[in-house]
């Protein structure tokens, strides 16, 4: 069951540190502070109540909400890639086929060795909600580092701005000095290690990227200096289209769902490329491929191509260099 995954050392180390944080705060330096039955004081417990609940929920939704695992009946659908004989259609399908699980892969698909299956849209693997992060719980994810980061810097203020206004020499023996530099420091490390990890999440959504795309991009981009050509990740379209493709699908089914009607799941291919733009590589001797991956497999395979690609001819490098996005 889904509520098996709670029981994993790193969560209760992460609920652990969570309510631990939530008692320093409150009854600790809010209460030292201002007072806990002060107008201030209640509203900042109010404020932080309301941040811990959100981070809570947002934690319990990643945990619990499966990423999106590509199902077995799952068949690419290769009628509308303009191959006409049945052996390109065949290798296209066989590139996107998992060598792990045995299933078809639809593009931007991945296996975790975790998990065992294959997850849509991928991003990683974490190991502090027990759970992979993909298609469907991606959103919970960043809301809960957004959460999470905001709760620890407004905790981190709170704690910084009493220790400066705090009378020590009346009032401060030396473990207590003592205990609140090591809850400062602690706080303050926290939060920026979340605010960067927020800052790198908010940058790849904008990119339209998720973790596994990003390295893979980082090779890719690497491969193409080193032969004198460009690349441009085929899933980057704009700021506005990258922030919206995604939370565009989970809205949609939503409201399908609220009205009643039957929401396809994204592993469709008609409906998959709706939700992420899905692109199309053509390689050197114009045969078709869904994903860079197999774009790449099929021109360091193929002696025609792979000599094109030396030659800097062929369509690729026509349409603005070497893994260019053609849409069809």
């Amino acid at each position: 069951m889904k509520c098996q995954r709670f029981l994993s050392i790193p969560i209760f180390a992460v609920l652990l540190l969570m309510g631990f944080i939530c008692y320093i705060t409150v009854f600790i330096f809010i209460d030292d502070w201002v007072g806990l039955q002060s107008s201030a004081g209640s509203l900042n417990v109010l404020i932080f109540t309301v941040l811990a609940s959100l981070w809570l929920f947002s934690f319990s939704s990643c945990v619990l909400i499966d990423p999106g695992y590509t199902p077995a009946s799952y068949i690419p659908d290769v009628e509308d890639s303009g191959v006409s004989d049945e052996e390109p259609k065949k290798n296209v399908i066989q590139s996107r086929r998992c060598d792990k699980c045995s299933t078809y892969k639809p593009p931007r698909a991945h296996h975790c060795r975790v998990c065992r299956k294959c997850v849509l849209r991928m991003d990683h693997h974490c190991l502090w909600v027990n759970n992979c992060v993909g298609y469907w719980n991606y959103k919970a994810f960043f809301t809960l580092v957004l959460y999470a980061t905001i709760g620890s810097l407004y905790s981190t203020t709170i704690i910084i701005t009493w220790a400066l206004q705090k009378d020590w020499e009346f009032s401060g023996s030396g473990s207590l000095k003592v205990f609140y530099v090591t809850c400062a420091v602690t706080m303050a490390a926290l939060t920026l290690t979340l605010g960067t990890l927020l800052g790198c999440h908010v940058y790849l959504i904008i990119r339209n990227m998720t973790t596994i795309e990003y390295y893979e991009a980082i090779r890719t981009e690497w491969l193409a200096r080193k032969s004198g050509q460009s690349y441009r990740h085929p899933y980057n379209q704009s700021v506005y289209k990258n922030i919206t493709s995604y939370y565009e699908a989970i809205r949609t089914e939503w409201l399908a769902r609220k009205s009643g009607q039957s929401y396809r799941h994204p592993y469709n291919q008609s409906v998959y490329k709706n939700i992420t733009s899905e692109p199309k590589f053509k390689c050197f001797c114009r045969h078709e491929f869904a994903t860079q991956e197999a774009l790449d497999e099929h021109v360091d395979s193929s002696n025609p191509c792979k000599a094109y690609r030396d030659k800097g001819q062929g369509p690729i490098q026509k349409k603005g260099g070497f893994g260019s996005r053609e849409e069809v």
